[in-house]
């Protein structure tokens, strides 16, 4: 049952504040109080784009509170409901009658001399490249204790299937469903061209040791940036707990794919998605 309602917003995003208003409104009327900590809400309304609900996957943490997003930006995968299908969407909500769509995430530790400097979890990716000077990185990659290449790049993209549509599909890289149990691993304009992405099972623990650090950083999510030296160790794996994202019941991936990624059109037979017969 939604008890109390907590809000994340894009900064200085106008149209947020007549939401949120009408929210309150909706809300007093059913008796559910809103919140300003996350911390202690039952549902969790997102207003902005993709990176404010990357703000809001960070703000929530290992909470698994649900996540409704409104888009108030461009592409909006994850922010998939409008100010015209929210309050629908809220009824549904309030009576308990609403699909989860739960998002892995990636538990990253960075360790420098055997102790544990950073622990962020990643709702898209985990990046590491160079913050300014134009200079190889070198990053040894290991899957499950197996040595799996020396990277000779300008960086590294770690993805989660949400992620697979952002930073990693620029660079080359392959759309996943947000259902697979998968991560890709994808070098950023790699100097030898046969290192290709690759895709592993999310159940692998992976390993990326820095060769040299000049200038490099690890960024979490574009949110959270650390700094990196040589030698350095980053641990990712499949964090214990997911986002939990709000979806509406006729969603349809490929639709959303076509949709924002300006794809082929409708079905040349029917003009509409159905099912085959």
């Amino acid at each position: 049952m939604i008890r109390r309602i907590g809000f994340v917003a894009k900064p200085e995003e106008q149209r947020a504040r007549k939401v949120v208003e009408e929210i309150a409104a909706w809300a007093s009327a059913r008796g559910i109080a809103l919140c300003e900590d996350c911390a202690q809400a039952d549902l969790v309304v997102v207003l902005g784009g993709d990176g404010t609900m990357l703000r809001a996957a960070h703000v929530v943490g290992e909470r698994e509170t649900p996540v409704l997003g409104v888009n108030f930006g461009t592409l909006g995968y994850l922010t998939e409901f409008t100010d015209r299908t929210l309050f629908p969407a809220l009824d549904e909500i309030a009576r308990g009658d609403f699909a989860l769509d739960p998002r892995v995430m990636i538990s990253c530790a960075i360790e420098r001399g055997g102790e544990t400097i950073s622990r962020e979890l990643a709702l898209n990716d985990v990046v590491v490249n160079k913050s300014a000077l134009a200079r190889i990185t070198e990053i040894d990659a290991w899957i499950d204790g197996r040595f799996v290449s020396n990277f000779r790049a300008d960086g590294l993209i770690v993805s989660t299937p949400t992620g697979s549509t952002a930073y990693n599909l620029s660079a080359g890289g392959p759309i996943l469903l947000p259902t697979m149990g998968a991560f890709v691993l994808n070098p950023i304009c790699p100097h030898t061209l046969s290192n290709r992405p690759l895709v592993v099972p999310d159940t692998v623990g992976i390993e990326l040791v820095l060769r040299s650090a000049q200038e490099v950083m690890a960024t979490i999510d574009g949110q959270i940036g650390v700094d990196l030296q040589a030698g350095d160790r980053i641990r990712l794996r499949k964090s214990a707990t997911a986002f939990n994202v709000i979806t509406p019941r006729d969603r349809n991936y490929f639709q959303v794919l076509r949709d924002k990624l300006r794809w082929g059109g409708q079905i040349a037979s029917a003009g509409r998605d159905e099912p085959l017969p």
